[in-house]
């Protein structure tokens, strides 16, 4: 399958394209980063498309700073709502048979656990211009399908962890800290807030999810990617602290806080798993080991050098947990 993949140099990107050549796919990949056309000039994303002449899109690209849409709210709107709708046009035009877009679990807005697990039928309740840009463009993403038959899946992941994500999020951030730490002697990590809870699910299994939903996915429908569990950023951040070589505390500053924060999300995927047969196979506490070995590879390059540097995991029980 000849697929065009929409941000393919960001973090969910590179690890589709990886995921998309193994499974003998030929993915050509677009970023404005490296080069490629701003989305943001329909007549640029119309060339784009008769170049590639793509079979599927999986359109991922856009803005994906949630703290960050407060204060740059017309951008995120620009690159995640105008951006789709060039896409969605260009790929019209160029007679694409699917397209995939990304949403976010952000959508659903705030819940409470009477909410949860939070199904595709939740309602939407954006909170941050994030969450609402998203809206938009899960807006456009449907009207393409009803309006103009263009077989669109509409997917709406939750949080998701793995190599290669900006340390503008919590668990690669935290991982980023212990690393320096681990260089430095310090001996405390900056957090904002630890109390909301997240469904976490490592990156190199929603890609799976995506291509199967590329090939098995109804248009007609919403798909949350999730792992159907919900985990406390506390949890998440003592896992990290207890994989450090030496003893640390957490300590909270107040502009790591975001002005609202979404306490809970956990999401039901039963609609995906029951189209695809898609389930979670990736144990969160080795996408934190994971991230936090790339960590000290970024602080320290010569560590991935030496074969004996293999981090020693300190005790638990030696390291502060709040």
């Amino acid at each position: 399958m000849r697929a065009l993949v929409t941000g393919a140099d960001g973090f969910v990107g590179r690890h589709l394209m990886s995921h998309l050549e193994a499974e003998g796919d030929s993915p050509i990949g677009w970023d404005r980063s490296t080069g490629g056309p701003d989305l943001l000039n329909a007549r640029d994303v119309i060339q784009l498309f008769d170049d590639v002449r793509p079979d599927a899109v999986y359109h991922l690209a856009g803005d994906a700073d949630v703290g960050g849409s407060w204060d740059h709210p017309e951008f995120t709107f620009m690159a995640n709502a105008v951006g789709t709708m060039h896409v969605l046009a260009a790929a019209r035009q160029a007679g694409v048979g699917r397209v995939l877009c990304v949403s976010s679990a952000d959508v659903y807005g705030r819940v409470t656990e009477a909410d949860l697990p939070l199904t595709e039928a939740a309602p939407l309740a954006p909170v941050s211009p994030y969450a609402a840009s998203k809206v938009a463009a899960d807006a456009l993403a449907q009207q393409a399908f009803l309006g103009h038959g263009l077989e669109v899946i509409r997917v709406r992941p939750f949080n998701h962890l793995g190599p290669g994500q900006r340390t503008s999020f919590v668990a690669p951030a935290i991982a980023d800290r212990i690393a320096h730490n681990e260089v430095s002697g310090g001996s405390t990590v900056a957090v904002g807030n630890l109390s909301p809870r997240r469904d976490f699910t490592d990156v190199r299994d929603v890609v799976r999810a995506y291509r199967l939903l590329i090939e098995k996915g109804r248009p007609d429908l919403p798909y949350n990617v999730c792992s159907g569990h919900d985990l406390a950023v506390q949890e998440l951040a003592d896992q990290l602290l207890e994989m450090a070589t030496s003893p640390m505390r957490l300590v909270q500053d107040p502009d790591l806080v975001r002005p609202v924060d979404v306490p809970v999300l956990r999401g039901s995927n039963e609609r995906l798993r029951q189209a695809t047969g898609w389930e979670p196979s990736i144990p969160l506490r080795t996408t934190l080991g994971d991230l936090l070995d790339e960590a000290r590879r970024q602080v320290n390059p010569d560590q991935a050098d030496d074969p004996s540097a293999e981090p020693h995991r300190a005790d638990p029980e030696r390291n502060a947990n709040s």
